[in-house]
């Protein structure tokens, strides 16, 4: 969703900077590109060009979670039981509504399995951003793995907007168009 939104931004006359992670898809044309591994990579890469930035939008759905500590070789099944101590990855999205200038606006995703609308709010909420995208990641159908996608597009003015269902592109299109009306109210 993150490179539909991207190619959606630059055919709407976006600059757009796109960071992201081990990817299977081309560079959108016209993005410029942050290959980025870990969610520390990411959180650093994005802290560096968020200042100048109007717009930040976060589809990464980057885990909570990582093993606390890296071993150096591969642990083999025979050395018995085991027990994975993790320890948690930097909140990005948190991490930049904490540096948000007043005229920049924040949307964040909620990739959720179960009651979508209702994580989502409290996500919005908790991490102080103006806009959050709800989908559903659950099963098939989900949006990890299509082709399309259906948005909740949250504000925390209270606004609420379904955007799908409909090919990723298409609904990044119409949530860029979505956002950049909503930007010229402001």
């Amino acid at each position: 969703m993150g490179f539909a939104i991207a190619a959606a931004a630059v055919e709407f006359g976006w600059t757009v900077d796109l960071v992201a992670g081990p990817v299977a898809l081309p560079e959108p044309k016209g993005a410029l590109l942050y290959p980025v591994v870990t969610a520390d990579e990411m959180y650093r890469q994005v802290e560096a060009l968020f200042g100048p930035a109007d717009v930040f939008i976060a589809t990464a759905a980057v885990s909570d979670w990582r093993p606390k500590k890296r071993l150096a070789q591969k642990l083999k099944r025979d050395t018995g039981g085991l027990t994975l101590d993790l320890e948690s990855c930097p909140d990005i999205l948190a991490g930049m509504a904490a540096q948000k200038r007043d005229n920049q606006l924040l949307v964040g995703f909620a990739a959720e399995t179960e009651k979508v609308e209702e994580h989502a709010r409290r996500k919005l909420e908790s991490k102080g951003i103006d806009w959050i995208a709800a989908n559903s990641v659950a099963g098939l159908g989900g949006a990890f793995g299509s082709e399309t996608n259906t948005l909740i597009l949250l504000g925390r003015d209270g606004t609420r907007e379904v955007i799908g269902p409909a090919l990723k592109l298409d609904v990044a299109r119409k949530l860029i168009q979505s956002l950049s009306q909503r930007m010229s109210v402001r």
